[in-house]
């Protein structure tokens, strides 16, 4: 009972709009002013073990990355890359949505940055080509998923500092599904370009104009090779990785493009220390609050309820899915993958799942839930850039994450889809 009190209270306050770290240290602090429990410095000590990790320090150097990108206009030659690849087709610039998304989550790691960079450079052209606001702010706020799920992940890190699972693996495991999420996203926004006969450039494709973006795009489509090379192939920790990368990012934009003046990296640095912080206190906040899941029973209750449900496989990976969609609608994705998300990587792996498998299915679910209403940080982001009602968006949701979440059915029923690529370099 006094689980259920307690989840009710923290919905409450995310409905409010409370920030969400202060809510997960709050909660903790007064359960044991009344109670007293515990001495009140578990709080600290549990925020303190929640981040003392050194793979955790590569989220700086990711956010690093990624704003080094956008300051040096990288993010710009990949929407000219992305144009001369597809642009031609019906529906053209959704589909350059899509694609730049791809490109930049192998840089960046970050659904909230992809959603932002992204939004504010194709929206405004989506706009301008008669694309209905609401339907543009919906494909921008749905490809931003395959930011945080093509490798460099953050949130793949994060679950790997909770689970004591390989990093590599994750990075391994979530290509194949990230892509699969891309081609989701591209087959319906191919089938509303030919619904509601959206604009197609009347510019023929050509190989010698593809060929001059892919090389003025060069030095940019380095650096996820560089960043996830180094880390599947062994040669990197992924922090090593991390600083490389940005490393690259800075003398790409400083020395190859000529884009960044020095000045320009002192916002580089203030917005990637700022972004930062927001996610350790997160990730910190999370301690108090599992320890207290935990000591109120409600972990052990989660397990023992899904556990019951394994003797119908196709019973538990709907319950599952099920699962993941509700939480996904009232907490913020970070959350879930922190708090919950080591409980049912458990639940599947005692299922007879794979652990890797197990993991790329819960991050896949709950950034899905970063665009799905009501709380959705990628849904209110891409619907802020477009100008737009929050519900036009929701609406206009709808056939993208069926379309997603019965993608996540498939990568739960075929192992392989997840289990290929780090099978394969294990061998």
């Amino acid at each position: 009972m006094e689980s259920i009190i307690l989840l009710g209270v923290l919905l409450f306050l995310i409905l409010l709009g409370a920030p969400i770290g202060f809510i997960l240290i709050l909660i903790p602090f007064v359960y044991i002013l009344f109670t007293d429990a515990v001495p009140l410095i578990l709080i600290p000590s549990q925020m303190f073990n929640a981040i003392d990790s050194v793979p955790l320090t590569a989220i700086a150097f990711f956010m690093l990355t990624g704003e080094l990108m956008t300051s040096a206009t990288i993010t710009d030659r990949l929407v000219a890359l992305s144009k001369s690849l597809i642009g031609r087709v019906r529906g053209g610039l959704a589909q350059v949505n899509v694609l730049v998304s791809m490109f930049f989550a192998g840089m960046n790691g970050s659904v909230v940055a992809d959603t932002a960079t992204v939004g504010a450079l194709v929206l405004p052209a989506m706009k301008k080509a008669g694309y209905p606001p609401a339907f543009s702010a919906a494909v921008t706020g749905v490809s931003s998923t395959i930011g945080g799920i093509i490798p460099p992940s953050i949130m793949m890190i994060v679950l790997a500092n909770s689970t004591e699972l390989s990093i590599a693996s994750l990075f391994a495991a979530g290509i194949i599904p990230g892509v699969l999420i891309g081609v989701v996203i591209m087959i319906i926004n191919h089938y509303f370009a030919i619904k509601y006969n959206f604009e197609r450039s009347d510019e023929k494709f050509s190989i010698r104009r593809a060929g001059k973006e892919l090389y003025r795009s060069s030095f940019a489509l380095l650096i996820p090779v560089v960043l996830v090379g180094s880390v599947m192939g062994g040669v990197a920790s992924v922090v090593e990785a991390g600083a490389i990368t940005a490393m690259v990012a800075l003398f790409t934009g400083v020395f190859v493009y000529r884009t960044i003046k020095w000045k320009d990296c002192t916002g580089a640095f203030r917005r990637a220390f700022r972004n930062s912080a927001m996610v350790f206190i997160i990730i910190a906040a999370s301690g108090p609050f599992s320890w207290l899941l935990t000591s109120l029973g409600a972990i052990g209750e989660l397990e023992n309820w899904l556990l019951s449900l394994t003797e119908s496989p196709i019973i538990f990976i709907l319950a599952v899915i099920l699962f993941i969609f509700l939480l996904g609608t009232v907490m913020d994705s970070a959350v879930n993958i922190i708090i919950v998300g080591p409980v049912l990587v458990n639940v599947m792996a005692q299922a007879g799942f794979p652990e890797i498998q197990a993991a790329i299915v819960v991050i896949v679910g709950f950034l899905i839930g970063s665009v799905t209403p009501p709380v959705g940080v990628a849904f209110f982001t891409a619907a802020t850039i477009a100008q737009v009602r929050l519900e036009k968006v929701a609406v206009a949701l709808i056939p993208y994450l069926v379309g997603l979440f019965l993608l996540l059915f498939f990568i739960l029923v075929i192992p392989e889809l997840t289990m290929f690529l780090p099978n394969l370099l294990s061998n």
